[in-house]
């Protein structure tokens, strides 16, 4: 029996993560949104897509959660995207009701499925979808690490010219501007960033790294990033619904690892077919775990000031 995968939000990064889903054949696929007929034809567009690029996924839309029962992933997409001058935490209290709208109608219909959130403020996204779903950690995790280092590879590989292929990195911490990059662990084919970059350009890449949402918004104007957070998303699907176990920087809640309690934060996992099957704590340094700690800290107070 084919898996089926549920997408709620059928805008940009919805869109893409429906199309990269079906691509990759991981499941059937249910795109679901409030506004009549748009995920209808999205979905119908996508199907229709299906014959040239062979690839055998059924694709649908709907507005209606009932559409959606059985699910085996949920990714939840919805919410307002960020404006130019807006902060990931301005978009909160709207967001939030959002996301717990969606949650409430996912569990419904999808008790036991895996919920992968990508709406913003990521992290506090999280936390709404776990306290609304009664889910326990392994089955709610999202999607910022992936991104996050996703965007610090592909600088590095800019600086210096080389494949992104042969970039390893790690972002930890909040998926916000007090994201913790760690170049000191990155390695360019093995050899550690700092053999080839100088500390003011390693500076530069981390700062661009932690402020590359809001670049890509400022040079938009009219919305946020889709393509990388689609493709990180897809990513975990694939892991979860493939059993790969991937090694994963995602955002998890947290009991005590890192001297974390009661939030999420990105961190590495092992993705698999129980969803977050273990986290990995990585040896820091003092400065880097102060850094993780402050960036959970930040997270927490922004956690704090919902009503879920």
């Amino acid at each position: 029996m084919r898996k089926k995968i549920t997408v709620i939000g059928g805008g940009h990064v919805g869109e893409h993560v429906a199309m990269g889903c079906a691509m990759k054949e991981l499941g059937d696929v249910m795109l679901l949104d409030i506004v009549e007929g748009m995920p209808q034809g999205k979905s119908l567009d996508m199907f229709e897509a299906s014959p040239v690029q062979g690839y055998d996924s059924m694709v649908k839309g709907t507005n209606d959660y009932a559409d959606t029962a059985g699910s085996d992933v949920v990714v939840i997409t919805a919410g307002l995207a960020r404006k130019p001058g807006m902060s990931r935490d301005d978009l909160q209290n709207k967001n939030a009701g959002i996301v717990k709208a969606c949650t409430e109608g996912v569990m419904k219909h999808s008790p036991n499925a895996i919920l992968v959130l990508v709406s913003n403020p990521l992290d506090v996204m999280c936390y709404v979808a776990k306290a609304v779903s009664g889910l326990p950690r392994e089955k709610v995790v999202g999607m910022a690490g992936i991104l996050d280092t996703a965007r610090f590879r592909s600088f590095i590989a800019m600086e210096l010219g080389v494949s992104v292929e042969s970039i390893s990195a790690l972002v930890l911490g909040g998926h916000g501007d007090a994201m913790v990059p760690l170049p000191r662990l990155a390695t360019v084919g093995g050899i550690p960033l700092p053999e080839l970059i100088p500390q003011d350009r390693i500076d530069a890449l981390v700062e661009r790294t932690a402020k590359g949402g809001g670049e890509i918004v400022a040079l938009l104007k009219t919305g946020s990033a889709y393509y990388a957070p689609a493709a990180a998303a897809v990513e975990m699907v694939e892991s979860i619904l493939h059993d790969k176990k991937k090694i994963l920087p995602c955002a998890t809640y947290m009991e005590g690892e890192y001297g974390v309690n009661g939030t999420f934060v990105g961190v590495p996992v092992m993705l698999g077919a129980a969803g977050v099957e273990k986290v990995y704590e990585v040896k820091l340094n003092d400065k880097e775990t102060a850094m993780l700690q402050a960036s959970a800290a930040a997270v927490k107070e922004q956690q704090e000031k919902l009503d879920v």
